[in-house]
């Protein structure tokens, strides 16, 4: 299971987490610099908030799909069970919500324009994958019980109270 774990996380998130935008970074010029101006160093700190916030929350959802689910974050090793407890309860999506917290961050953190049109990017795309190609197929596997969650749970904006299944 752990072998599972570390090529899922290796080939998705961390691909586009990391890779991609170290790939960014050099083909744009990009470096980190202490910010020079009050607003600079608000940035950057907002920005390693945002780091910090998406990678609990990677963190927290990939630990539930791992207990809970028995599965792994990669579409061709999906959870075996419906996973509607932890973050799940405010979101849908905690995981994909991390991923963009963190990109978002990293943006902020190196003041990148480019690395914001990937954050934007990565989200759009996941704004059409989700609902055309994930969700019927999680509906088709888990049937009711997710056509109940994604009643009561949003798909990338959290609830105010954490939803409690019946």
């Amino acid at each position: 299971m752990a072998a599972r774990h570390v090529l899922s996380i290796a080939l998705l998130p961390f691909t586009v987490a990391v890779l991609v935008p170290v790939w960014i970074a050099r083909a744009y010029g990009v470096a980190l610099s202490p910010g020079g101006s009050a607003y600079r160093v608000a940035l950057q700190a907002g920005g390693a908030m945002l780091i910090a916030i998406g990678a609990v929350l990677f963190a927290a959802s990939l630990s539930r799909f791992a207990s809970e689910g028995e599965g792994t974050l990669a579409p061709w090793d999906p959870p075996r069970r419906l996973v509607v407890r932890g973050p799940y309860r405010w979101v849908r999506n905690p995981m994909i919500s991390g991923v963009v917290f963190v990109l978002f961050g990293e943006a902020a953190v190196l003041a990148s324009r480019p690395h914001a049109v990937w954050a934007l990017t990565f989200l759009a795309a996941n704004a059409i994958y989700i609902p055309l190609l994930e969700e019927p197929m999680l509906e088709e596997r888990f049937g009711a019980s997710y056509a109940e969650y994604r009643r009561h749970v949003p798909r990338f904006v959290p609830r105010l109270r954490p939803w409690r299944p019946a």
